[in-house]
């Protein structure tokens, strides 16, 4: 749920003290094949759901990937994604270019027909590379041209370790499938690989697999430096906002109390109490009804009554108000 005050929004979400997984691998942390096996599989269930949404995240990558205490990965910063529909396909260039699809780069260079959710796959495709090996599988990086990428997309062979098991190999290959169309992209094809034939999905879903990599419980997981440009460079910070609204509460009582602001409520109360709302079409209404004609005696009431009203009504706005309130 979220709620707001006078500065911000919050949202609340789920406490995940582990870190994200680009903390871990600053850290040099070493992830084993049964740990990133575990993650493929997790995150492939956070993918399903989200396509059932019909979400595409385009983001995926370590610094998005939050654990638990556990050790158990969850799937953050849905800043750019999408939500496509039937046969919709997104084409706006969204992401981190380490982790993006090669059709996502075609989309936008050639105005080709778009992408839909096997973009994500390939993001945990690079993802998973990355923490078995410490690196990416393409030399990319955020400032590298996207007429260089489609070219290295078409060049560069991805070099896989040979102390990799031959199961693993073959599911980054799959993955990392530069059509999308022969592509590991849904859940149904994510289990029916072979190297993850052994795996008891309803544990995985239950989180009853414990990971092979659980993060330190005495430490903060993530870089304190974060907190430290927040307090440093923010221009309101959230350690100072207490003192800061108590400041502008005490504004705002000064200025309610301000005597020209007394004043200026008290004649628009009078305002309020003592305008007369004239309805002259209720009043030709009732004479209809009764079947009386408006006589010249009447009609000339009318507008000696309408005078007045208009002449009560400026002498309230123009002049102030009736009790003796000067303007």
């Amino acid at each position: 749920y979220s709620f707001q005050d006078e500065e911000d929004m919050f949202m609340v979400v789920d406490l995940l003290l582990g870190g994200d997984l680009r903390y871990h691998l600053q850290q040099n942390v070493h992830f084993n094949e049964g740990t990133v096996k575990l993650y493929i599989c997790e995150l492939a269930l956070s993918l399903d759901y989200l396509q059932r949404y019909h979400i595409i995240h385009r983001d995926i990558k370590p610094d998005n990937i939050l654990l638990d205490e556990h050790g158990h990965v969850h799937i953050t910063d849905f800043n750019v994604a999408t939500i496509v529909k039937g046969s919709e396909k997104a084409s706006s260039m969204a992401g981190t270019k380490p982790y993006m699809a090669p059709e996502v780069f075609q989309s936008f260079m050639d105005g080709g027909p778009g992408y839909s959710y096997p973009v994500d796959w390939w993001s945990l495709g690079v993802t998973a590379y990355e923490l078995l090996r410490g690196w990416r599988p393409y030399e990319i990086h955020s400032a590298t041209p996207i007429d260089e990428i489609l070219n290295m997309f078409k060049i560069d062979r991805v070099h896989y370790s040979s102390t990799w098991c031959k199961g693993m190999i073959a599911l980054l290959k799959k993955l990392l499938t530069k059509d999308p169309e022969c592509r590991l992209s849904s859940l149904a094809d994510i289990q029916s690989s072979p190297y993850l034939a052994d795996v008891n999905w309803d544990a995985v879903l239950e989180k009853a697999v414990t990971p092979g990599f659980v993060p330190n419980k005495g430490r903060l997981n993530c870089d304190p430096t974060f907190e430290l440009e927040e307090m440093i460079l923010e221009s309101k910070p959230l350690h100072k906002k207490k003192k800061r609204l108590a400041k502008n509460k005490s504004k705002d009582r000064a200025k309610e109390t301000c005597p020209l602001n007394v004043h200026l409520q008290q004649c628009l109360e009078t305002v309020r109490k003592e305008f007369i709302i004239f309805n002259r079409e209720k009043l030709r209404r009732q004479q209809d009804q009764s079947g009386q004609t408006p006589s010249m005696d009447s009609r000339a009431s009318l507008q000696s009554h309408e005078k007045l009203q208009d002449g009560r009504n400026n002498n309230l706005l123009g002049h102030g108000c009736t009790r003796g309130c000067s303007s």
